[in-house]
């Protein structure tokens, strides 16, 4: 799907809220379930971070690819609205999330589990269960600056989310970035394990962000945040303009 450069009208847009033919397709939704334990709660960076490699994880996973067990499901999830939905789970409920099929990632404090996506009211029960609310988290200290180099998807600073909606755009955003790589580029990333970072961005870099012929995400505005919002930016370094472009 090619992304937006600057000064050219907006393309049909799997996160825009003007209803094109993915609207008239049956809606699918995929499910992520973070790890949250009342006593050890992971950051919330951390948390984000986990969630998008998730989300990379299964678009790259053989079992979404081809003829694979979930490839059928990730083609119906992708050509209808790219919706994702994260819940939360501790304990026993944490155990029966873990015992359905899909993807754990693991970051420094953070645990996410993906699963192959569901029809809109066709979630699983274990999973259908689980509460959105409750997934608002913490840094304990301000992140680093991301290391040079690694692809880094920036928050809008002028919105506010909570951490499991933001855990979904930053989804949100390392999926339209996968979408744009080449297959090479989509292999070495892979191949190092998906780093990246999740920071927000300074509101004076923002509009430079917006207007660089970076990936863009525009929620559908389905919870919490006005329709058209941009809430991401991906910038991965082999998608940005050569210089002088």
């Amino acid at each position: 799907m090619p992304r937006e450069q600057p000064g050219t009208a907006p393309q049909p847009h799997p996160f825009r809220p003007d209803r094109t033919r993915r609207d008239e397709a049956p809606q699918f939704v995929l499910p992520l379930v973070a790890r949250i334990e009342r006593a050890a709660p992971p950051a919330r960076t951390d948390a984000l971070e986990t969630a998008a490699r998730a989300v990379l994880a299964i678009l790259s996973d053989e079992r979404a690819l081809g003829d694979g067990p979930w490839a059928q499901a990730m083609r119906d999830w992708q050509d209808a609205r790219i919706r994702k939905v994260v819940r939360r789970a501790r304990g026993a409920e944490w155990r029966r999330a873990e015992a359905l099929p899909g993807i754990t990632v693991t970051g420094k404090s953070a645990e996410v589990r993906v699963y192959p996506p569901v029809p809109l009211d066709g979630w699983p029960k274990d999973l259908a269960r689980l509460q959105v609310s409750g997934t608002d988290l913490d840094d304990p200290e301000p992140p680093l600056d991301p290391d040079p180099g690694t692809p880094v998807l920036w928050l809008n600073p002028e919105i506010t989310m909570s951490a499991g909606k933001a855990m979904a755009q930053a989804g949100h955003g390392a999926q339209l970035a996968w979408w744009d790589l080449s297959v090479p580029e989509r292999t070495a990333w892979r191949d190092a394990g998906f780093p990246l970072s999740v920071r927000t961005a300074s509101a004076s870099r923002w509009p430079e962000l917006t207007a660089g012929g970076l990936p863009l995400v525009r929620d559908a505005g389905f919870t919490e945040i006005a329709p058209g919002s941009c809430t991401v930016v991906a910038d991965h370094p082999a998608l940005r303009p050569a210089p002088g472009a």
